[in-house]
């Protein structure tokens, strides 16, 4: 698989990651059985964060490693923190917060959880999970020094963070943050968009989110792209959807043409940007992973990319 480079690192991750936000409803050989497909797929990047199943999906995570073929030594291993369950509106995959939490205290202990969970004695990435407006960047940078001086975590990075968020965290820490994990698929641009349409006035120029894409470019940070295959934040997929029948057309054409599933082309679209972009599956299926990691090495050419980018309603000033 088609591989990148995180960050500022010399670390060659693949270009898919699998998220593991699902597992939770899964058993530990079930478990195993999908991240055996993610490694055969050539992933070798695991994204999680201390809520996914209030925990519980971490805790699968360590069961499937143990029943699997696989070691630690297989996967970089990514978690966030930073927000804090409200147990009373939260069931199975789907979790809402009472708050988010920067304190150091809450940072260190949200840490420690995840690594008892996944049964693991280090973090490759701790990310910031969503900008929390009490934020004190002091405390941030102490609990990333004592995470990092005891071994606990290699670097972090943050998540659906705007640049000025990212600045301020990093004006008060020493590690240079690698990561900004955001939305973005075919059917959620609007980072694409307001470059585009820049010095227009329409809805597609607004921005935002800062932006963040070019941002990102221009700090060597990596961008990771949730929901790849959703439209809305969770109203469901738009692959094989009624509702987009002209983007599926384009899809399929294309799939038919380099072999590979609508979501392998979903994915090679993502990929396909300059940005750095590193796309997380979310689905537990072993076929639905080999399908959709398999558009990481197709590379469409500039006009295939703008004619998906068209098919989803999308234009040029």
């Amino acid at each position: 698989m088609k591989q990148l480079k995180m960050g500022n690192t010399n670390w060659r991750v693949s270009a898919v990651a699998l998220g593991i936000m699902r597992m939770e409803a899964l058993s530990a050989d079930d478990a195993a059985r999908t991240l055996e497909a993610a490694h055969d797929a050539g992933i070798n990047y695991i994204d999680s964060a201390d809520i996914y199943g209030q925990g519980k999906s971490e805790e699968v995570f360590a069961s499937a490693m143990k029943a699997s073929n696989l070691n630690r030594d297989d996967f970089y291993i990514q978690s966030k923190g930073g927000i804090v369950i409200d147990p009373n509106r939260s069931h199975g995959s789907f979790v809402f917060g009472q708050r988010y939490d920067f304190s150091k205290q809450h940072l260190l202990d949200a840490v420690d959880g995840i690594l008892s969970r996944m049964n693991i004695d280090y973090l490759d990435t701790f990310l910031l999970h969503r900008p929390d407006a009490l934020m004190e960047p002091d405390e941030v940078a102490a609990a990333f020094d004592e995470l990092q001086l005891t071994g606990k975590v290699r670097h972090f990075g943050v998540s659906n963070f705007n640049p000025q968020q990212v600045e301020l965290v990093q004006s008060a820490c020493s590690q240079r943050l690698l990561i900004d994990q955001l939305q973005f698929s075919i059917m959620h641009t609007g980072m694409v968009d307001q470059g585009i349409h820049v010095n227009i006035a329409d809805d597609r120029s607004i921005d935002h989110d800062g932006g963040i894409l070019d941002y990102c470019r221009l700090k060597g940070i990596t961008i990771q792209a949730w929901s790849p295959f959703q439209y809305g934040m969770f109203e469901g997929t738009f692959i094989d959807n009624p509702k987009f029948k002209v983007l599926n057309e384009e899809l399929q054409k294309l799939a038919d043409k380099y072999h590979v599933s609508k979501n392998g082309i979903a994915t090679s679209w993502i990929v396909r940007h300059p940005a750095n972009i590193q796309v997380i599956l979310g689905t537990m299926t072993p076929a639905h992973i080999s399908d959709s990691a398999a558009g990481a090495d197709v590379e469409l050419t500039k006009q295939e990319w703008y004619d998906v980018y068209f098919a989803a309603g999308n234009d040029l000033p």
